[in-house]
C-alpha cells in the first residue's frame, strides 16, 4: 500500500494547509480526497505536488506492506 503520511507531515512542518498546496499544485478536490485516503494518485499530481514543495517524491510518499 502506498501511503502518504509523509506529505502531511511536510505540509504540517512547513505550515502549509492542504487547500493551499490544492490550488498553487492545481490539483482537483478529488485527488486531494484521494492523498487524505491513500488512494491511487497519478504520478503527473504528485510530480506537480513535488515542484511546489520543492522535494523528491520519497519525501512524500512510502510503500508499506500490508
Amino acid at each position: 500500500m502506498i501511503s502518504y503520511s509523509k506529505l502531511w507531515i511536510k505540509l504540517k512542518k512547513e505550515r502549509i494547509p492542504g487547500s493551499y498546496m490544492r490550488k498553487k499544485a492545481d490539483i482537483s478536490p478529488g485527488t486531494l480526497k484521494r492523498l487524505k485516503e491513500n488512494g491511487q494518485v497519478s504520478l503527473y499530481s504528485l510530480e506537480k505536488i513535488c515542484r511546489l514543495l520543492d522535494c523528491n517524491i520519497g519525501e512524500i510518499m512510502e510503500y508499506v506492506g500490508d
